[in-house]
């Protein structure tokens, strides 16, 4: 078994043990990704662009940093699996989209999409 079904094997049990499947809908779950997210984002509020690469180098806000990352991640492998999505499927389709969306010749070292 690869790491992320085990991962995903762990999260399963954790969740059955607590009988927390009741609340883990995929509405519940979407909020739940969004709210962590919202947690994570506000480890960086007002910290510049500038300086968020080396804030997230100070050992506490690194680990404080780690484990909103992994709340996010949490959620969003439960909302994946409660809604029958292959996390990895996903990402790799998703990718082969992003490349015709923004071609490396015409999109390199730009931030904003392509015209078509």
């Amino acid at each position: 078994m690869d790491r992320l079904q085990t991962v995903i094997k762990d999260l399963r049990k954790f969740v059955a043990e607590r009988e927390w499947s009741q609340f883990h809908d995929p509405k519940n779950l979407a909020m739940a990704v969004a709210s962590e997210a919202g947690e994570l984002l506000a480890e960086y509020r007002w910290i510049s662009n500038t300086e968020a690469d080396q804030q997230t180098k100070d050992p506490d806000r690194h680990a404080r940093i780690s484990a909103e990352a992994a709340d996010v991640g949490i959620a969003l492998l439960l909302f994946c699996d409660r809604i029958g999505v292959d996390f990895l499927d996903a990402i790799q389709s998703k990718m082969i989209t992003n490349s015709r969306n923004y071609p490396a010749d015409i999109s390199k070292g730009k931030a904003e999409r392509p015209k078509k």
